[in-house]
């Protein structure tokens, strides 16, 4: 699967991936400034994909909670 929709949810009380129809939904306790909750999200789905953290990355929604990720095997 090189490419994954995913929403992430920032300050959320626990950090947790949450699968749904249309992609994942990150949960991150980070907030959403200076990119953190970005950084978390892709701490989050390495561990879950079993990747390191350098083999993923965005595609598009940077600045967004809805995003488009590659994951790189």
């Amino acid at each position: 699967m090189p490419y994954q929709n995913i929403r992430v949810i920032p300050k959320a009380k626990q950090t947790k991936i949450l699968e749904e129809s249309w992609g994942l939904k990150v949960y991150v306790t980070a907030s959403a400034e200076k990119g953190k909750a970005n950084k978390a999200a892709i701490e989050v789905l390495a561990n879950h994909f079993g990747v390191t953290k350098s083999q993923i990355r965005f595609i598009t929604g940077f600045r967004s909670r809805d995003k488009v990720v590659e994951i790189r095997k």
